[in-house]
């Protein structure tokens, strides 16, 4: 086979390749069984093990475990009992000892519990929405880098189809069978095809970086390959309320409205004034002394009002917070499935015409051109038309994944789809 045959095969199995797999699916009309679960492992697997050992996770994991022992320090006891020992040495000597205990009459400990409480589930769900969102990073970076990939392989086809190309050029000018025009035009097309490449180069390096700033010393050869043959949505319209608040970083933001709301209960409980009381024994010369004494704040000069308006302002702050991104959560769900939707059902129409149409395509160019039936000119606008769409479907699987991602994020189906859960 020759030098340009062998390019024209190897550009015609680029043109036809969608994924890793597509090889066998071309001989066999079928995609194997046991090849998507597979991959989809391998993918979860090596998703799981980057997000566990990601520093944003774990920074969050650790306030979430900050979290959960202020939780059990708010559940203490206020107040700690206090000794008091007297001695004195006068006309007669006194000895005495008591203990005093200020007693929380006011309910602060339980309202103190309420406020730990929600705010430790606001903070697991923080925990939860970073794991997604390191994931969701994760996953689109191995998608660029993947689409990046395939366009440099795409160009460096390019750039030696137009080698290939501006030779048979040059020798067909030195024959006499085209203009210098022409012969100058196949060369421009090679030089710009060399630039496609080493563009298409530097953007594999470029997306290589941002999965490596994620993957620490995990090489590009063990990272695993993201499917193209994704699942229709199942979901109903009835269920977008339900998935929208169950989103992590939507619960957290209600649950810090929570916590706001037992905030203020806490503020006002701690206008209420403890008492504390004492236990006296002990003597006083030939005497026996015992005392009970009891002590109760009077909050004249502070009534500790102004706390209480504050916490007010606050609850309703993080309400409309929480309101706000429950909308923002609601709308976000709804333009993700349209996008996905419409993606979808735009990659399918490539995979069903646009591969075998490409490649019946370059193939009668070829040979058109060079049984002298195209000119020059018009097999280099009608090979760029065909490079240029192969580009394109390659731009719509990158957007087939960004929709899809952007999907599974927005409807918190994310870990149901690559089959992993969070412990906390």
């Amino acid at each position: 086979m020759s030098t340009k045959a062998r390019r024209i095969a190897v550009f015609l199995a680029i043109l036809t390749m969608t994924s890793p797999a597509r090889a066998q699916v071309e001989r066999d009309g079928v995609e194997p069984e046991s090849t998507q679960p597979d991959r989809q492992a391998e993918l979860s697997a090596f998703v799981k093990a980057v997000v566990d050992a990601n520093p944003q996770v774990n920074a969050a994991r650790a306030a979430l475990d900050a979290s959960v022992a202020l939780e059990g320090a708010a559940g203490r006891p206020l107040y700690n009992p206090e000794l008091e020992i007297e001695a004195e040495d006068a006309e007669a000597e006194t000895r005495a000892l008591g203990i005093s205990q200020t007693l929380d009459w006011g309910g602060k400990r339980r309202a103190r519990t309420a406020v730990a409480e929600s705010e430790r589930r606001s903070v697991e769900a923080d925990y939860l929405a970073v794991r997604w969102r390191v994931t969701a990073d994760l996953l689109s970076a191995l998608a660029s880098y993947q689409t990046e990939s395939d366009r440099s392989a795409l160009a460096a086809v390019r750039s030696g189809t137009m080698q290939d190309f501006a030779e048979l050029a040059e020798q067909r000018f030195d024959a006499g069978d085209i203009s210098q025009i022409e012969f100058d035009l196949a060369v421009l097309a090679f030089t710009d095809a060399r630039i496609k490449q080493a563009t298409a180069s530097a953007n594999v390096a470029e997306t290589k970086q941002a999965v490596s700033s994620l993957a620490v010393g995990s090489p590009p050869t063990e990272w695993p390959a993201i499917q193209t043959e994704l699942p229709p949505l199942t979901v109903a319209p009835s269920e977008a309320s339900d998935l929208v608040m169950s989103l992590p970083h939507v619960r957290a933001a209600q649950l810090r409205a929570s916590a706001a709301a037992a905030r203020v209960n806490l503020r006002e409980r701690e206008r209420r004034p403890d008492p504390t009381l004492t236990l006296r024994g002990g003597t006083e010369g030939d005497d026996t002394l015992v005392g009970l004494n009891l002590t109760i704040p009077l909050h004249v000069r502070n009534s500790f009002s102004y706390e209480v308006t504050a916490a007010s302002a606050e609850r309703r702050q993080a309400q409309q917070e929480a309101a706000d991104i429950s909308r923002q959560a609601y709308a976000r769900f709804q333009g993700a499935r349209e996008r996905y939707q419409l993606s979808r059902t735009a990659w399918e129409d490539w995979q069903r015409i646009g591969g075998v149409s490409l490649q019946r395509q370059t193939d009668l160019l070829w040979r058109l051109w060079e049984a002298g039936e195209l000119s020059t000119t018009e097999f280099l606008v009608q090979l760029q038309q065909t490079l240029d769409t192969r580009e394109s479907a390659l731009e719509l699987r990158a957007a087939l994944w960004r929709a899809w991602f952007e999907w599974l994020t927005a409807s918190g189906q994310i870990e149901s789809w690559l089959g992993t859960s969070t412990a906390y």
